[in-house]
C-alpha cells in the first residue's frame, strides 16, 4: 500500500509530467468523527486513495499537497476502490506555502445521535508544524465534541486563568503559546463558574518543548444518546501524526488546612476570604480560626482577601497564588498592616504558611504547641517556660517566625516573653494546658496585637491566643500575676464541682486586699463577676449563682491584689 507521502509525490509527478506549475502547501488530516458508521473510512484526493482504513482517533503526519489548483475530497467506508459515491465530499483550493489542519468532524448517520451535528471537515489554515518560540509548546484547540455546549478552558494548575473563551462546536481556538510547563486544563461552561471536568497537560514532562499540537475535544458527553459510542476527552494530535494521545482526567488530592487570622490593622477587623471563585470564609474576624478543612491538591489555589460583605473576589486588598502537596496538613495565618498609614511598624499585610500542621498530639499524653511571632510592633522575643523550670523553649523568634512544634507533656505551664538576651521579661502568661484538657492536641500559639497601641491606632493589646484544631474564637492567655502571697493556695476550695446552679467558694485572704471574684468561659469571655471589697487575714465564703449560664467548663479566678488562684469549674444542666 503507498503511503500519503508517495501518493502526493505520485500527483505531483503526473502534474509536473503533463507540463502544469506545481506549487505546495503543508497539510494534516485528524480523524475525530465519533459516529461509529465512520470509525474508520478511506480518504480519496480526486481518483487517488489519499488515507486508506483511516481510524478515529488518528492523524496524517504533514504532507506536501499541492497548492493553486482545485481539487475533490471524497470520504468512503473502508476498503473502497474508487471515489464514487461517497458518504461526503466537497472541493477546495490550497494557497501556496500555508499549513492547513483538516478535522474530519461530525455524524454520518441518519439517526441514533442527538444532537446530529452533521459530518464536515473543518479547516484552519494558519497551522503549525512546530512552536513559533522554542522554549514553548503551541496548542490549537478544537471543539469537536458534538453533544457538549460552548465551553471555557481555565487551566488551573499553573494559574493561566481562562485561556479559551467561549468555544462553541465546529470553532478552532487560535494557538496558545504556552511556556513549557505541566498544566491542568478545566473544562467549564459557558459563564466559567461550573466545572465539568479537568484534564492534565503535562506538556513538559512528555518533553514537548518546541513542538506544536493539536487539541481536541472528541467524543460524547453522553454516549447513551448516542448509539453507546465514545466518551468525551481531550486528545492531541502530534505532528507525526498516527494515533491521537488522551490527555488523563486530573483528580485532585487534598490537603487539610486550617486558616488563623491575626492581622491586628483595624481595616482588616472583619474580612472575608475567597479561594479562586469561591468565598472560603465569610465575614472572617480577628483572632479567630477556621476549623481544618479539606482543601485541593496540585491545582493553582488563588486566595483572595476583601473586605465584609463582598459579592466577588475582584479587586481584592490582598492576593496570592498556592499549590498545596497531597496529604499534606496546612497553617495558615494572616497577618500584618493593609493600612497606608496610622501604624509603625507597618509590616505589610501577607498569609504565612506552615507545612507541616498537626490536627493532634503525636503522643496522646501531650500537647503539640506550634508558636508564632505575629506583633507586628514586637521584638525578637525568647519564650522562656518559667512554671516548671523547662527554661528556654523558643530561641530568638522573629516576626512572621514560626517555630516548630513544641511537644509538651500535657500540664500547667508558665510562659515569659523576654527579650532576645533571655535576660529581660517582657510580660508572663500561664498557659493551663492540662486544666484546658487539651492533652492529645495540638494547637497554635500566636503573639498578637501590639505592645504599643498608641502607636498603632489604639489597636488591641499584646497577648498570646490559642488557635484550637476546631476552629472558632481563639483563647486569651491569661496575663500571670505573680506567684501569690496574698492568698492562700491549701485553703483554696469549691464545690460542688460540677455545679449546676449555686458553687461554693473558700478562700483566705493572708493579709489587707481589694478582692474579686471572676467567672470565664472557654472562650476567654468573662460571664460573671463580684467585686467582694477589701478583706484581709480571714477565711471566707462566697456563694456564686450559677442559673444561666451554658454548660460546659468554666475558670473561675479569684483575684486578691496582684496575686490570682484559678480553678476549674464544670457547669451541668
Amino acid at each position: 500500500m503507498k503511503t500519503l507521502k508517495n501518493l502526493l509525490m505520485t500527483m505531483a509527478f503526473s502534474l509536473l509530467m503533463t507540463g502544469m506549475a506545481f506549487a505546495t502547501a503543508r497539510v494534516q488530516v485528524i480523524h475525530n468523527s465519533a459516529d461509529a458508521a465512520a470509525s474508520s473510512v478511506d480518504v480519496w484526493l480526486n481518483d487517488i486513495l489519499l488515507l486508506d482504513n483511516f481510524a478515529f482517533r488518528t492523524a496524517s503526519p504533514f504532507v506536501d499537497a499541492p497548492s493553486g489548483v482545485e481539487f475533490t475530497i471524497s470520504i468512503k467506508g473502508p476498503d473502497s476502490t474508487n471515489p464514487d459515491n461517497p458518504i461526503w465530499s466537497n472541493t477546495y483550493t490550497l494557497e501556496d506555502g500555508e499549513t492547513y489542519i483538516l478535522i474530519a468532524n461530525g455524524i454520518v448517520s441518519p439517526t441514533g445521535y442527538d444532537p446530529a451535528e452533521p459530518f464536515d471537515i473543518f479547516v484552519y489554515p494558519m497551522g503549525r508544524e512546530e512552536a513559533s518560540n522554542s522554549n514553548n509548546t503551541d496548542v490549537l484547540v478544537f471543539h469537536g465534541s458534538t453533544d457538549a455546549p460552548t465551553v471555557d478552558v481555565k487551566e488551573i494548575g499553573a494559574g493561566a486563568g481562562t485561556i479559551v473563551d467561549n468555544l462553541m462546536y465546529g470553532d478552532y481556538a487560535g494557538y496558545l503559546e504556552l511556556p513549557n510547563a505541566d498544566y491542568i486544563l478545566d473544562i467549564r461552561n459557558e459563564s466559567g463558574e461550573e466545572s465539568v471536568v479537568s484534564y492534565s497537560a503535562p506538556l513538559e514532562t512528555l518533553g514537548l518543548e518546541g513542538n506544536a499540537l493539536v487539541t481536541v475535544a472528541s467524543g460524547f458527553l453522553m454516549p447513551e444518546n448516542n448509539s453507546n459510542g465514545a466518551s468525551f476527552g481531550l486528545w492531541v494530535a502530534l505532528p507525526t501524526g498516527g494515533e491521537l494521545v488522551e490527555l488523563p482526567v486530573f483528580e485532585a488530592g487534598t490537603a487539610r488546612v486550617q486558616v488563623i487570622h491575626n492581622s491586628a490593622d483595624l481595616a482588616a477587623e472583619t474580612v472575608d476570604v475567597w479561594l479562586n471563585d469561591q468565598l472560603l470564609l465569610d465575614d472572617f474576624q480577628f483572632r479567630t480560626a477556621s476549623p481544618f478543612v479539606d482543601a485541593p491538591t496540585g491545582i493553582n489555589l488563588r486566595i483572595n482577601i476583601k473586605g465584609p460583605d463582598s459579592m466577588n473576589p475582584d479587586d481584592p486588598i490582598w492576593t496570592s497564588d498556592y499549590v498545596l502537596e497531597d496529604g499534606e496538613t496546612y497553617v495558615l495565618i494572616a497577618n500584618g498592616i493593609v493600612s497606608a498609614s496610622g501604624y509603625e511598624p507597618v509590616k505589610p499585610f501577607d498569609i504565612y504558611v506552615y507545612p507541616m500542621g498537626r490536627e493532634e498530639a503525636t503522643n496522646m499524653d501531650n500537647t503539640d504547641v506550634l508558636v508564632f511571632h505575629g506583633s507586628t510592633d514586637a521584638p525578637t522575643v525568647d519564650v522562656v517556660e518559667t512554671g516548671l523550670g523547662a527554661g528556654i523553649i523558643v530561641n530568638d523568634l522573629m516576626y512572621s517566625d514560626f517555630a516548630g512544634y513544641l511537644e509538651l507533656e500535657t500540664d500547667d505551664y508558665r510562659l515569659a516573653i523576654t527579650d532576645e538576651t533571655g535576660q529581660n521579661t517582657v510580660v508572663t502568661y500561664d498557659a493551663p494546658l492540662e486544666m484546658l484538657g487539651l492533652n492529645g492536641a495540638a494547637i497554635t500559639v500566636v503573639a498578637s496585637g501590639f505592645l504599643a497601641p498608641a502607636n498603632n491606632s489604639d489597636g488591641p493589646a499584646f497577648g498570646l491566643w490559642v488557635a484550637l484544631p476546631s476552629g472558632g474564637e481563639m483563647v486569651p492567655l491569661s496575663e500571670f500575676l505573680g506567684v501569690s502571697e496574698v492568698l492562700n493556695d491549701e485553703m483554696f476550695q469549691t464545690y460542688p464541682n460540677p455545679a449546676s446552679t449555686e458553687l461554693n467558694i473558700q478562700y483566705s485572704v493572708n493579709e489587707n486586699a481589694d478582692v474579686a471574684i471572676k467567672l470565664y468561659d472557654m472562650l476567654g469571655s468573662k460571664v460573671y463577676e463580684m467585686n467582694v471589697g477589701s478583706q484581709s487575714n480571714l477565711l471566707y465564703d462566697k456563694t456564686i449563682d450559677l442559673s444561666g449560664l451554658e454548660q460546659g467548663m468554666y475558670f473561675l479566678n479569684v483575684i486578691a491584689g496582684e496575686s490570682k488562684l484559678t480553678k476549674k469549674i464544670q457547669v451541668v444542666n
